[in-house]
């Protein structure tokens, strides 16, 4: 397991239990007071979204103090320049180097170089709401919870991106997960990005670095066996962006699908039906076109029911959608589906085992 964000010192402990570090008090507002936050987001070659992103969270309408830590990548677009003028324009951000721009790397770079007790984990294509950070810090006051987290609630602009969105918030394309799908507030396995308390961050160790995809998942599993909750709401939604074209939507889903087996791997016990959906879809639909491919012509049944499924759920779940992401969600739905499978079936044993020391 990889270190955690170093411990703060017994002085910053005990300045964080009166909500805020070095002693400063909590910003007070009406009849309360509200904790100091840290947002921290890793970022690489995100220039698209960057400036929307870092927008919506330095305006969010909360009334305590608030930082922002961008953890820069070494990226081949102008997300570096961007960070630095953002930067410039207000004290509130901090920029840290990320050399790995790996995801977890990155986001415990971010929280050892942030200074508040609650750490609001952000990415940088993600939008927030004016009231995420509000509805954070008030569901895990009435919760108790060690992570709280809402609706990643994609979003497309472009055809293709609006097939995702669609797919990536239907039960059909993802399952019946609630940060996905939406649901009543409770207690769940993980949650879309996370409010975390900085307390079960170090509990835990924070992210264990080793994983590439599927760090959220992870972490959170090892936060409830240390007796932690995590609690999902509805209040707390995030604008997402999804992929921008089939290409890098069947990037994503594979390489997601290969790191949830090594959770899986990890973690005994953890595998559920909802994840084993589509390797064995897989498996099914190549032993029935081999079979057919062969002379067995009933074999084709298997690969030929799965994408007559795929266009009758895309009819259901597409109403509403205009005519060419519609066209693009049967497609759209078989490579989430497919890429996530093939992935999990492909996951080498040695993935996200650490590499032996070189002598």
């Amino acid at each position: 397991m990889n270190p955690s964000p170093r411990a703060h010192s017994a002085q910053q402990h005990s300045a964080e239990q009166q909500g805020s570090p070095h002693g400063r008090p909590q910003a007070a507002a009406g009849d309360r007071t509200w904790p100091a936050v840290s947002v921290v987001m890793p970022v690489l070659n995100e220039q698209r979204h960057l400036t929307d992103a870092v927008r919506r969270i330095l305006t969010q309408d909360y009334p305590g103090e608030l930082e922002l830590v961008l953890a820069v990548g070494p990226s081949k677009d102008r997300t570096e320049e961007i960070c630095g003028r953002l930067a410039a324009e207000d004290p509130r951000i901090v920029v840290v180097r990320n050399p790995t721009g790996r995801t977890p790397q990155g986001l415990n770079i971010a929280i050892k170089a942030s200074q508040y007790s609650i750490i609001v984990r952000v990415d940088g294509h993600s939008l927030l709401p004016d009231d995420y950070v509000r509805a954070a810090v008030e569901t895990m006051e009435e919760t108790g919870a060690d992570n709280v987290g809402g609706i990643m609630a994609a979003e497309g602009v472009t055809p293709f991106e609006q097939a995702v969105a669609r797919a990536m918030t239907s039960k059909l394309g993802v399952g019946n997960a609630r940060f996905h799908t939406g649901g009543e507030a409770g207690e769940v396995e993980t949650v879309y990005l996370g409010t975390f308390r900085r307390s079960a961050l170090e509990r835990v160790g924070g992210y264990d670095e080793t994983f590439v995809r599927a760090q959220d998942w992870e972490m959170n599993h090892r936060i409830r066996q240390s007796g932690g909750r995590i609690f999902f709401t509805p209040r707390m939604r995030v604008t997402y962006r999804p992929r921008p074209n089939l290409r890098a939507l069947a990037k994503q889903y594979f390489h997601t699908g290969r790191w949830r087996r090594v959770v899986g791997r990890e973690h005994q016990g953890t595998l559920n039906p909802r994840y084993l959906a589509p390797p064995v879809a897989v498996v099914a639909m190549a032993a029935g076109a081999v079979a057919g491919a062969f002379g067995f012509w009933p074999g084709w049944i298997l690969p030929g029911g799965y994408a007559a499924a795929m266009v009758a759920g895309a009819a259901v779940e597409g109403r509403g959608l205009r005519f060419a992401a519609w066209a693009r969600l049967p497609l759209v739905f078989a490579t989430m589906h497919i890429s996530w499978g093939v992935g999990f079936l492909t996951s080498p044993p040695g993935l996200g085992q650490p590499s032996p020391a070189k002598s």
